[in-house]
């Protein structure tokens, strides 16, 4: 049968094959662009025949896809508001150790994620990942490979939590009139997220990469200090220097604390901040943003607050200050940018050296960098001008208006609730909320539009379509079938067989397809071997909600790579033994929980 299987298949699908095999070994021995090669690769199959456009483009209208761009400008949403820091602040709190912040972030995501989607549990915890991971000094690559493996671990605790598991309970109320309830699987499906969870919570030093961004191997000569105030309401007053975030930052030190006109130097990790105090901080620019969006600090200069243009309409600007400029010689008082510029000083940085002033008293020299907070338009209107060598704006320097986080996690809530009971689809909640969010202007329309990571949205509509190859071609389902005819007439074996099938196919083309093929063999199968067949639904829907080897069987694999800087081989190394793992927990528990019995 599956000999007969093979023999019948045409170069189409043996041409895929070896584009498949291409495509894996390139991932694998290269680092080279994820879009770029399936987009190649797509294009390539297009060309001789195998895709038609329509097929080779599907997934750029595929709704999964765009429900995935459209997150994005929910997460835009919530960070611009600054509820990102929130949701970090109540579930991740502040870890001793790689360790201990896998074991902190992961648990907390694995049971949201057993009753809502994956995809925007891993949405709304990607950016407040990332933020935490700054704060502590850790990693990005050790955190977000574990955040989508731990929405997807709990994929079978209940029948909504992944859409593969509607299909296949859509499919089997089809074929035998009826489907499985809530929790039909949670038994199965518990050791399999906890095994799962603290496999990656103890092999994480060997498994998971530890990629730091490069730091300059010198000083920065564009070494700010900046002055924040502790607001008298603000949720850091009474907390110590340690438990604010304020100890370790990336790039950046708290240097003194102006304390009604006392200097604490040399500041103790446990000195409790009060209200107005002044914080003096010394780093580079990117710190400098990052201290923007801490809540519960704001600029000591009362100037940004008297600019004209909304908040969410600002950014902040680096600007070099000419020597022939009519700013030199002049106080950042005297200077009057508020009226002049529409643009307030928040900082300066001159030559790596340490100004030890007040910003409104220093005395601009040639040459010194200005930190300001304008309106985007600044940069066009100064770009050419001869007050300044450099204007540049810093990415992401959006001001947080902290003010609208609880309007946005109302709405995400609000989202949530509304997919999971079904009110609308995912698609039409997400674009809902989106809305929503614009609307009420917790981000604008510039910054929603840029949100969407492009890159991400192209390669998965590419694996989408290389997905589609392999099932037009006949290739996914000789595959299936060369595995369930291996494993002769043991029960068991044939278990294995459903299971290894599902999930080789969920790596290869995508859940939702790999179920699609396998269940209708699935029922064959438990009807050779005259047995009941839902031990063999189980496994095909357990092995489709999972798939840990490659970023093309899951989207959120694929939404985490470019975050994590992640290498094609970096899920292989700890994905293979996660998908062994999981595998053998699975079809353990499955003849436990649905024992095999005569048809």
């Amino acid at each position: 049968m599956a000999w007969e299987t093979w023999t019948a298949l045409g170069w189409q699908a043996w041409l895929t094959a070896g584009v498949v095999v291409m495509v894996l070994l390139v991932f694998s021995l290269k680092d080279l662009a994820t879009d770029l090669v399936l987009v190649g690769t797509i294009s390539g199959l297009l060309i001789v025949g195998v895709l038609t456009p329509r097929e080779a483009f599907a997934g750029l209208a595929n709704e999964s896809i765009i429900t995935i761009a459209v997150l994005y400008v929910v997460v835009a949403g919530l960070d611009a508001t600054g509820a990102t820091a929130l949701i970090a602040e109540k579930f991740l709190s502040r870890p001793r150790t790689i360790t201990g912040a896998l074991a902190r972030m992961m648990f907390p995501v694995t049971f949201i994620s057993a009753f809502m989607n994956n995809t925007p549990v891993v949405a709304m915890f990607m950016p407040a990942v990332n933020d935490w991971a700054k704060k502590n000094a850790i990693p990005a690559s050790k955190l977000m490979i574990p955040l989508s493996y731990a929405a997807v671990l709990s994929g079978t605790v209940t029948i909504i939590s992944t859409s593969s598991n509607l299909l296949v309970d859509g499919m089997l109320r089809q074929a035998k009139g009826h489907g499985m309830h809530m929790f039909e699987l949670t038994w199965i499906s518990i050791p399999i997220s906890v095994g799962g969870v603290l496999f990656v919570v103890l092999t994480h030093r060997w498994l998971l990469p530890a990629r730091r961004p490069a730091e300059a191997p010198f000083g920065d000569p564009r070494e700010y200090t900046m002055e924040m105030l502790v607001e008298p309401a603000g949720p850091l007053v009474d907390k110590t220097i340690e438990r604010a975030g304020l100890r370790q930052l990336p790039n950046a030190f708290l240097a003194e604390i102006d304390r009604d006109g006392e200097i604490l130097a040399a500041v103790s990790p446990q000195e409790r901040l009060r209200p107005n105090d002044r914080l003096i901080f010394v780093g580079v620019p990117d710190a400098m943003v990052d201290l923007y969006r801490i809540r519960g600090l704001a600029p000591v200069t009362d100037q940004i607050f008297k600019l004209g243009a909304p908040r969410a309409h600002r950014c902040l600007i680096e600007a070099a200050v000419a020597h022939g400029s009519p700013l030199v010689g002049q106080s950042v008082r005297d200077a009057r940018f508020r009226s002049v510029y529409k643009a307030a000083v928040i900082a300066v940085a001159r030559r790596g050296e340490r100004i030890r002033r007040k910003i409104g008293d220093i005395v601009l020299r040639g040459g010194d960098t200005l930190l300001l907070e304008a309106d985007t338009a600044f940069v066009q209107e100064h770009r050419n001008s001869n007050h300044f060598y450099l204007v540049s704006r810093l990415e992401d320097s959006t001001p947080v208006q902290h003010n609208r986080a609880t309007l946005a996690i109302a709405l995400l809530i609000g989202m949530i609730v509304v997919a999971s009971l079904e009110w609308l689809s995912m698609l039409k909640a997400a674009i809902l909320a989106s809305g929503l969010l614009i609307g009420s202007r917790c981000c604008t329309a510039t910054a929603a539009r840029r949100s969407v990571d492009w890159k991400i949205i192209v390669s998965v509509a590419a694996a989408f379509a290389l997905g589609t190859a392999v099932e037009k071609t006949g290739l996914a389902k000789a595959v299936a079938q060369t595995l369930t005819s291996a494993a002769g007439s043991s029960p068991l074996l044939s278990l294995i067989a459903v299971y290894a099938g599902t999930l080789l196919l969920t790596e290869m083309v995508s859940h939702g397809a790999a179920v699609s093929l396998v269940f209708p063999i699935a029922l064959q199968t438990a009807a050779n071997l005259g047995l009941g067949y839902m031990p063999f639904v189980a496994a095909v829907m357990v092995a489709g909600s999972l798939g840990f080897a490659t970023p093309l069987g899951y989207q959120t694999h694929m939404m985490v790579y470019g975050p994590g800087g992640y290498r094609f081989r970096d899920f292989l190394r700890i994905g293979i033994p996660m998908d062994v793992l999981c595998g053998v927990i699975a079809v353990t528990m499955i003849p436990l929980c649905i024992p095999f019995r005569p048809s």
